[in-house]
């Protein structure tokens, strides 16, 4: 083969990858402004969320279940992006994705680790579905999954001492990513494969920023999100 044709043909090789890579940066949404919850809801509990330095943050209130701001539309397949900082270590916080809110009050069937089939009540309001784990480094659990309110633990978590629960760290912003492929769920934190599983009881549904139940503490224990992104594919 000439080299010119060569030179050509990977000219063109390069052109479309540069234009397939600036085509992908394009489909990316912006979940949060970086200014206000437009778009973002509380639902479940009475957590209080602000805007404060382009960041969202999430604020622990005594007496207070469970709460989680949920974006308005769902996604099936996707990648989803964004930063966190734990504050507290002693708030436990994760990130909703392929969750539902219960419009009415709901009753699960699932069995438990004995194979008897026990039952799961929500109330109306209720956020269920997979939540991304984000918790503090001694804990290891953060990247894990956990079904909410529905099947609960699932074998879906970092072993205890294993480098995936070490990619957490305290006191700075961790980036975690989120693959949702069919029943493929893959998640990351700070580049490093958390978990990498199959599992098919949910294919859509919302993303939402949780505040953990904290009882009557009265501290303000606080999370931080920032650079919310989503690709759906």
């Amino acid at each position: 083969m000439k080299p010119k044709l060569i030179a050509s043909i990977s000219a063109v090789i390069l052109l479309l990858a540069f234009h397939n890579d600036c085509k992908s940066q394009e489909n990316w949404i912006r979940l949060f402004d970086g200014e206000t919850l437009h778009g973002w809801s509380v639902h479940s509990g009475m957590a209080k969320y602000r805007v404060e330095d382009g960041a969202i943050v999430g604020q622990a209130v005594p007496g207070s279940p469970n709460s989680f701001l949920c974006t308005e539309r769902e996604f099936g397949d996707f990648i989803l992006e964004f930063e966190v900082f734990l504050e507290d270590p002693e708030l436990n916080s994760g990130v909703q994705f392929r969750s539902q809110i219960a419009q009415h009050e709901l009753v699960f069937w699932f069995r438990n680790q004995e194979g008897e089939y026990r039952p799961t009540t929500i109330p109306p309001d209720r956020v269920y579905g997979y939540q991304v784990e984000i918790a503090s480094e001694e804990g290891g659990a953060s990247g894990g999954v956990y079904d909410e309110a529905r099947r609960a633990m699932m074998p879906w978590w970092p072993e205890k001492g294993s480098a995936e629960s070490k990619a957490f760290k305290n006191n700075q912003w961790n980036k975690y990513r989120i693959e949702c492929r069919g029943d493929s769920i893959k998640t990351f934190i700070n580049g490093v494969v958390i978990t990498d599983f199959r599992d098919a009881l949910s294919l859509k549904g919302i993303i939402g920023l949780q505040v953990h139940d904290v009882g009557n503490d009265p501290a303000p224990y606080q999370v931080r999100w920032k650079n919310i992104r989503i690709l759906p594919l």
